[in-house]
């Protein structure tokens, strides 16, 4: 499925299936979420499991219930992406001098929309892959464009039956994405034969 640059969407995934996101053009950051039933993916929580700020193939991302909800399992581009950034959203643009510009705030709502999710809550932090915000040592954070290849992708294994929403990031004015904005794919997997 094609995630058409700026916008999002949702898909269902079971327990043991994959989704692997897909940067075909490169340079593309994407907002992730993911949802089962009322709990949703926490990034803090995430962090707290994990003692790490960014995720690492073969750990766990976990619910605000702090039950795991996808496991990272592959990832084929430079494996920076970040746990700490809130989602865009209007306020954000507002503040940046471009009042009604697309955010994954609203993607997210619109993707959960058509999938007949009704999550009502706030934004939760994503999970912002391909998305480069190292941490200097002085505390400061850098915004720096996307890294990845045409081609490189992240996969994720589902640990429970959840929505995954995928966000093409329309965030055009930091830099974040290089090259201006492009789609993402999203790919559903079967269940890992082992």
């Amino acid at each position: 499925m094609e995630v058409p640059a700026g916008t999002g969407r949702a898909v269902h995934v079971t327990a043991g299936e994959r989704v692997r996101v897909v940067d075909p053009a490169g340079g593309q950051v994407g907002d992730v979420f993911a949802f089962a039933g009322s709990e949703h993916h926490s990034a803090a929580h995430t962090r707290a499991a994990t003692s790490r700020l960014f995720p690492a193939v073969g750990e766990h991302f976990v619910t605000d219930r702090r039950r795991p909800i996808l496991t990272l399992v592959e990832d084929t581009s430079p494996g920076q992406h970040d746990m700490l950034i809130a989602a865009c959203d209007p306020e954000r643009y507002a503040a940046l001098g471009a009042p009604g510009h697309r955010s994954c705030a609203e993607n997210l709502r619109e993707a959960l929309a058509a999938v007949g999710h009704g999550y009502a809550g706030p934004t939760p932090q994503p999970i912002n892959i391909f998305m480069r915000i190292p941490v200097d040592a002085d505390g400061r954070l850098r915004w720096l464009s996307a890294p990845t290849a045409p081609g490189d992708a992240i996969t994720f294994e589902a640990v429970l039956d959840c929505v995954v929403v995928v966000s093409a990031c329309p965030q055009d004015i930091v830099g974040i994405n290089a090259g201006g904005l492009s789609p993402l794919a999203i790919e559903i997997l079967p269940r890992n034969p082992s």
